[in-house]
């Protein structure tokens, strides 16, 4: 379902635009569907206001709860069911993150992530994107949403663009903490500025060499590391936000002194947050995370070379937090095959 759906249902019933926005800003922000007025009754119409009900059952059937896996970082997994049935995930932050989908399954296959496995699905629809927020809010307060879950958000852009849209005025979430994740697309530095509401932007690096990254995003567009840095640092400029460089940490396969002089040499000089995250081992799949010490090391070479980095800790390391594993555990449980390390 699309966010314009939803606003045509209202202006079946007679809702005009003011109607829409009170009604939206409701939903989007987990609150009753005629909160907002000290009198509702004046300002709905009474025709909305008895199809609100129904509305508002249909718009929670887009995003139900099918189980949570609470982790002891403050971080909790959810699997969410849609109205056909399918499944995505969306992981709760601490300091009131969130984490969503944009697809079933993924085009990209990271050879790492378990999203990928099976291929893409099916997109999901604007209002099934913010419906993952919605649900998220009923839980504990949501004020940084990231496009970081299932799917990749380029491929279904204009989706996610609505949603980012709503979210970032009905849903009230500051611009800066929506972030929009990809694995690199041109589309993306074209589209992202002409909307009124600019997200930040978070692109998965995780290697400086071409060929060892098209070797880990098989399926990823081929853009020369060096290029698409580029074409980040441009959008970082125009909006005032420092670009979010995802590097997923692979023992003996990213996490070379080889690397770390590529990653001085692309982000010298750029508004830039290098983000280490140890890799969320995935049974079968071959990889490893390093030690702590060695992902805490190459993170203050950075820092002392002029690179701002944040060494993350990985949320969910005890309910096996890596993306696409708790719904693969649901659809297909003990069908994990191996899958080599590609370096």
């Amino acid at each position: 379902m699309q966010i314009e759906h939803i606003r045509q249902r209202l202006r079946d019933h007679g809702a005009k635009p003011c109607h829409e926005a009170l009604v939206l800003r409701n939903w989007t922000q987990a609150l009753p569907p005629d909160s907002g007025r000290s009198r509702p009754e004046d300002f709905l119409p009474l025709e909305v206001r008895n199809a609100l009900p129904a509305l508002a059952a249909e718009w929670n059937a887009l995003a139900r709860l099918r189980s949570e896996h609470v982790g002891e970082d403050g971080s909790a997994r959810l699997l969410v069911e849609l109205a056909d049935g399918q499944t995505v995930e969306s992981v709760l932050l601490p300091k009131d993150g969130l984490c969503v989908s944009t697809q079933v399954g993924c085009a990209v296959g990271c050879v790492f992530c378990m999203t990928g496995r099976d291929g893409l699905q099916r997109q999901l629809g604007s209002a099934e994107i913010v419906a993952q927020v919605v649900l998220a809010r009923t839980r504990r307060a949501v004020r940084k949403v990231v496009f970081m879950g299932m799917g990749e958000p380029a491929h279904n852009m204009d989706n996610v663009l609505e949603a980012i849209e709503l979210l970032g005025t009905a849903g009230a979430i500051g611009h800066k903490n929506l972030v929009f994740s990809t694995v690199g697309d041109r589309r993306v530095v074209e589209r992202l500025p002409q909307g009124s509401v600019k997200p930040a932007l978070a692109l998965s690096l995780h290697s400086t060499r071409a060929e060892l990254r098209a070797k880990l995003l098989p399926r990823a567009p081929r853009i020369d590391p060096a290029e698409l840095v580029e074409l980040c640092d441009r959008y970082s400029r125009a909006t005032g936000y420092p670009i979010q460089y995802q590097w997923t940490l692979l023992e003996g396969v990213n996490d070379s002194d080889e690397e770390l002089d590529g990653i001085v040499r692309l982000l010298a000089g750029k508004y830039a947050v290098m983000n280490l995250i140890p890799y969320n081992t995935v049974t079968g799949l071959g990889f490893r995370r390093p030690s702590w010490e060695r992902a805490a090391a190459m993170s203050l070479a950075l820092c002392k070379r002029g690179i701002l980095t944040k060494l993350r800790q990985s949320a969910g390391q005890d309910i096996d937090g890596g993306c696409g594993q708790l719904r693969a555990r649901t659809t297909a449980p003990g069908s994990q095959a191996a899958i080599p390390a590609s370096n």
